[in-house]
């Protein structure tokens, strides 16, 4: 198995460039990058609000995130963390968005199936970034540069809102879907679980277990 390669990509990639990401790539984003959730899919998708910024010129690079941040009195931004949210709960406008917006970047955390990045991303030529483990958005927080503007907090409220980010070297993120579609937790999951049995080697059945616990190693569920 190869080593996962470092790659230091724009947030309005080329084609070239999204085509040579393979699963388990690290990846550190330059450029623009906006924050979007269900509340401005919502907005821009159901209640048909203009986009406040040129799409995907400015930017193709959708972080699920709700930044810990600010706005102060005279106008200014503070930001601290910036800590992806799990992206499967904005499944369901992800193809539209990509449609409307032209982002070739959704970026977040967990990620979704296979089925949905070939059913979704690959015609679209989206590629998906997630988060590496828990606990890293302090560590993203230092690419931020700078927070360029924030969008809809008035409607939608600051977590919510559109916050747009000047990124410098953030990251990291790991390439969890390429252009063929293929999940990388999926792949990862089956090799644990072709092994699973490993773990109970030498072991004896419990003589109390609470209401459900089972030996049988079949009911184990990786995913």
């Amino acid at each position: 198995m190869r080593a996962p390669r470092k790659i230091r990509l724009s947030t309005t990639p080329t084609t070239e460039a999204l085509a040579e990401l393979r699963l388990g790539d690290i990846v550190y984003l330059d450029g623009l990058m906006y924050t979007a959730r269900e509340g401005v899919y919502m907005r821009a998708l159901e209640e048909k609000a203009n986009i406040p910024m040129e799409l995907p010129r400015d930017s193709a690079a959708n972080f699920h995130c709700s930044p810990a941040a600010r706005i102060n009195a005279d106008g200014s931004f503070e930001m601290g963390a910036v800590t992806a949210t799990a992206s499967f709960r904005f499944a369901k406008w992800l193809p539209e968005w990509i449609d409307k917006s032209g982002a070739k970047l959704i970026i977040g955390k967990g990620g979704m199936n296979s089925a949905t990045y070939k059913e979704h991303f690959v015609p679209r030529g989206a590629i998906y970034l997630s988060t590496v483990g828990y606990g890293t958005g302090a560590l993203l927080g230092r690419g931020v540069e700078n927070v360029e503007a924030v969008h809809w907090n008035e409607e939608l409220g600051l977590a919510q809102a559109m916050w747009v980010l000047r990124c410098n070297n953030m990251g990291p993120f790991i390439v969890a879907s390429d252009k063929t579609g293929e999940c990388l937790f999926e792949r990862e999951n089956a090799k644990i679980a072709a092994n699973l049995h490993r773990v109970y080697e030498g072991t004896k059945p419990a003589v109390l277990k609470r209401y459900g616990e089972t030996d049988d190693r079949s009911d184990e569920v990786i995913g």
